[in-house]
């Protein structure tokens, strides 16, 4: 009977000692998954330090100069582009969303004016995907799109 409570309290050990070797090691914020996103991103470079290279000087087919706002959907809601074209050049001069994901690609794209800058590159709205914000970036695309119709004359 002693032999058998030995071997259990060895075993309770062990086991113990054993899955306290399983907890993060890294101290970040406090849960295991928190701690690997946290190292993660310490390793990888920073997506927004990419430079943006331009597309095309202007845009063709004859767009009217002015102000437009088109409208793409989002996540859980709209997402605005306002461009103002002034003989054939786009300038992106703002861009609101509703419902996208804070702390997610497309909302710190929005926000930081990553989008902008794309659009104003390609004159256009042949954007690159942001990474974890594809249908954000589609919303962009549709947005965009929208005020370049506004701007042909269309609706």
């Amino acid at each position: 009977m002693r032999a058998r409570l030995a071997a259990a309290s060895v075993l309770a050990a062990l086991l113990a000692l054993g899955l306290a070797g399983c907890a993060a090691q890294f101290e970040g914020s406090g849960s295991k998954d928190a701690a690997s996103a946290e190292q993660l991103a310490l390793t990888l470079d920073d997506p927004w330090a990419a430079p943006i290279e331009t597309k095309a000087e202007k845009v063709e087919g004859g767009l009217r100069n002015g102000t437009y706002t088109g409208i793409g959907h989002g996540v859980d809601g709209l997402v605005t582009v306002t461009i103002e074209v002034k003989d054939g050049k786009i300038t992106t001069t703002a861009m609101t969303q509703e419902g996208e994901t804070q702390s997610v690609g497309g909302f710190e794209a929005i926000r930081d004016g990553k989008y902008a800058q794309m659009i104003d590159a390609a004159q256009g709205s042949d954007i690159d995907t942001i990474a974890g914000a594809t249908l954000t970036t589609v919303a962009v695309r549709e947005a965009v799109d929208d005020a370049l119709a506004q701007a042909k004359g269309g609706n």
